[in-house]
């Protein structure tokens, strides 16, 4: 069987993502918000705290490179991290006041990437585009 594009849901899914990707870095340019930063910002958005193991678990992410992008963030003064209660060998992370000021805009973005992606599709059709999505991601996570 050939490789076809239009028929790999691999291929499509990554396209999409790319495409996501790049219309929301537009977005987040004016704040500086590198499009690497938004899994932190979706998993602590809410005000929690995470410790670095917990993010990289959440996101999906490979410890090093979740490592990384926190360094950045805290460089970027959007991160700030406090010892563990529980475990005083761990970090927990949470979001600074100036990326708590960055929300509304992050939050902007990513509404605005969601609405143009999925603006072709009926409200039924985006329940079912989301519910399928959300079934891959579970299949695929075995």
């Amino acid at each position: 069987m050939p490789l076809k594009r239009e028929t790999s849901a691999g291929y499509l899914t990554n396209l999409a993502a790319r495409w996501f990707g790049r219309v929301v870095e537009d977005d987040l340019r004016p704040v500086d918000v590198p499009t690497g930063y938004l899994p932190v910002f979706f998993a602590l958005a809410d005000g929690g705290a995470l410790t670095q193991s917990a993010l990289a678990r959440d996101a999906n992410i490979e410890q090093p490179t979740m490592a990384a992008t926190l360094a950045r963030m805290e460089r970027d003064g959007l991160i700030a991290r406090r010892p563990d209660p529980s475990d005083r060998r761990s970090a927990l992370v949470t979001l600074t006041p100036a990326a708590r000021a960055k929300l509304p805009a992050v939050e902007a973005a990513v509404a605005n990437v969601n609405a143009k992606a999925l603006a072709p599709l009926s409200a039924a059709e985006r329940k079912a585009f989301l519910a399928a999505l959300n079934k891959v991601i579970a299949a695929l996570e075995g």
